[in-house]
């Protein structure tokens, strides 16, 4: 058997070993918490499982499995994708805006309270979720991006495939979250759907956010942009959502909604990704 044949077999054979620990930790967490008689929608050492698992898998299957470190991504390549961490920093805000301002036109979203008091009170609540966040999404795109997006290119699969890929996987890890360790008031601030539908719209939602992931991973060769779009996006969306900053005709978040899984939100990030892939395919 050549080397090459012999590499690609270990790779997909620790792509299903990561894939499996993404899919069932949380679950896994859960039944830890409740066994330790923590209740859902309270953190707790499940949680913790549940989001550090994947990557220290990543890092087991990089150190043990054959896969090594040459696609990790740890360099931030800071002086020719400065272009890029600027996109990063931008673009979850701008597409947030973008999304209000439709469902304001549209009747769908109301902005209660525009007062410089309740500016600042956002601007806080942002600035209080950014490390937080940050520290987090060391664990989450280090997992994703640092592993399973690289090493499912290095397969051959076509880009697009591949985003989809991640993506379906990413959200799949998800769904304990939303599920288990999410407070049921934050949960229903993103939803008024019921799961049924929810969830589906949720899959949709995270594979086309991973389009965008993906490429700007693909046109910087580095996880340090991602973490910093991931990190801003969730400082940003949190309060947004979740602290009555606007608000959503009831029934209408499916449609017009900062949270992943609204159809003008799919719409735009896969707006965006395509058009990230369009424009690397034609600079290459």
């Amino acid at each position: 058997m050549s080397t090459r044949r012999q590499s690609k077999r270990s790779t997909t054979r620790n792509l299903w070993i990561f894939a499996f620990v993404a899919i069932t930790i949380g679950w896994i967490g859960r039944g830890l918490d409740a066994i330790s008689g923590i209740p859902a929608g309270v953190e707790g050492a499940g949680q913790l499982l549940w989001i550090v698992a994947p990557l220290l898998t990543a890092l087991f299957l990089r150190s043990f499995g054959g896969d090594g470190w040459k696609d990790f991504g740890l360099r931030p390549e800071l002086k020719q994708s400065a272009g890029w961490y600027l996109l990063s920093l931008v673009l979850f805000p701008l597409s947030a805006v973008l999304i209000v301002f439709i469902g304001v036109v549209t009747g769908l979203t109301t902005l209660p309270d525009v007062s410089p008091d309740k500016a600042g009170v956002f601007l806080h609540l942002f600035l209080i979720a950014l490390l937080p966040s940050f520290v987090k999404n060391i664990f989450e795109e280090f997992a994703w991006r640092g592993y399973l997006a690289p090493r499912i290119s290095s397969l051959g699969v076509h880009d697009l495939v591949g985003h989809v890929l991640v993506g379906a996987v990413w959200a799949a890890w998800h769904i304990p979250y939303y599920l288990f360790f999410l407070d049921r008031a934050s949960f229903a601030a993103y939803n008024s759907q019921g799961p049924a539908l929810f969830f589906p719209m949720l899959f949709a939602g995270v594979i086309a956010m991973s389009l965008v992931y993906g490429e700007i991973r693909l046109l910087t060769g580095s996880v340090w942009p991602l973490l910093l779009l991931h990190t801003v996006s969730n400082a940003v969306g949190s309060p947004l959502l979740l602290h009555d900053f606007i608000r959503v005709v009831p029934g209408s978040d499916i449609v017009v909604s900062p949270a992943p899984g609204s159809i003008v939100s799919i719409v735009l990030n896969c707006a965006v990704g395509l058009g990230l892939y369009r424009f690397r395919k034609g600079k290459g």
